[in-house]
């Protein structure tokens, strides 16, 4: 895919990469004889050093104004260690501009954990996977799968966000998305940030329907917002029609003013190469209204993290 002519056309925020020195040895996914379940499946090439000079130069001759760094399963054993390494990377590189760190709702001590985690003056907001269920067939609107969005110990832990003004980022089977339409209804004080377009997970017409549907229940609430981006399925990316289906359909629902385009760099770089990722998603909002655009690719992601753009 060519670049389009002026690559400084819009500023770009990147609402969700990652970094990592693996050197550290923080990172047990990443480890050399490592191969944890991933919904892409074998990430192995992508356990080399990924530091703010490698984004850079991975996202040349685009420009990223500022990056929020999605926490990448640091080390449980040490739960403020990456919040740590990421605000002494900021301080010494000026990347990133934000982060979300971790947290595990059902574990006793999480509000202090969470208050913790907000002391740093990058973290915006914290991150933990809640468990679903292996398929859409086996998810029903009563469930109480321990450790879903639906159980009470989840719930618990949550609620101490508010007190922080921390978002929750979501990362959860599109199945599931009914559950964050009610969590964020229950608790409206808190921002719901759902990642990588809601996980369709597939392309075939029943998947991207059944996605849609349920996409629009949490887009239906007030205090959930959407990052687009993520946009592979076991095994690879997803086709490039399934693509452009996908990021207009986020942004019809929530409107570019809940949206924000996001890499997921360096694992979506599995399958992408950078630069063409930002000019697909270019190309694929090339008709939208221009503040549309602005929105979409750095106002709404700056408004939600709290960033300072030039």
């Amino acid at each position: 895919m060519s670049t389009p002519p002026n690559i400084h056309a819009l500023p770009i925020v990147d609402a969700h990469c990652h970094v990592w020195d693996l050197t550290l040895g923080k990172h047990p996914w990443l480890a050399p004889s490592a191969l944890h379940p991933h919904r892409y499946g074998d990430y192995s090439a992508a356990k080399a050093n990924f530091l703010p000079t490698d984004y850079r130069a991975a996202a040349a001759p685009w420009v990223i104004t500022a990056a929020v760094h999605m926490e990448a399963e640091w080390t449980p054993d040490d739960p403020l260690g990456e919040a740590r390494w990421i605000s002494e990377l900021s301080k010494h590189t000026g990347f990133p501009a934000a982060m979300t760190a971790q947290v595990w709702f059902e574990k006793a001590d999480s509000a202090d954990l969470i208050a913790q985690q907000a002391a740093f003056p990058l973290v915006r907001s914290v991150r933990q996977k809640p468990k679903a269920f292996a398929k859409a067939s086996d998810w029903a609107p009563d469930h109480r799968l321990d450790g879903s969005m639906n159980s009470p110990n989840f719930r618990n832990g949550y609620a101490a966000l508010a007190e922080y003004g921390l978002h929750f980022e979501l990362q959860t089977p599109f199945w599931h998305l009914p559950d964050a339409a009610a969590l964020a209804k229950d608790f409206p004080n808190t921002l719901i940030v759902i990642n990588h377009a809601g996980v369709p997970g597939g392309f075939d017409r029943a998947t991207l329907d059944a996605w849609r549907v349920a996409l629009a229940q949490a887009a239906a609430e007030p205090n959930v917002c959407i990052k687009v981006g993520g946009l592979g399925m076991h095994g690879g990316a997803l086709p490039r029609d399934a693509r452009r289906e996908i990021v207009l359909t986020c942004i019809e629902l929530f409107g570019a003013e809940r949206a924000m385009f996001a890499s997921n760099m360096p694992i979506d770089g599995l399958f992408f190469n950078f630069p063409d990722l930002i000019a697909e998603a270019f190309e694929t909002t090339a008709q939208l209204p221009e503040q549309a655009r602005r929105s979409f690719f750095a106002g709404t992601a700056a408004k939600v993290y709290g960033l300072d753009l030039p």
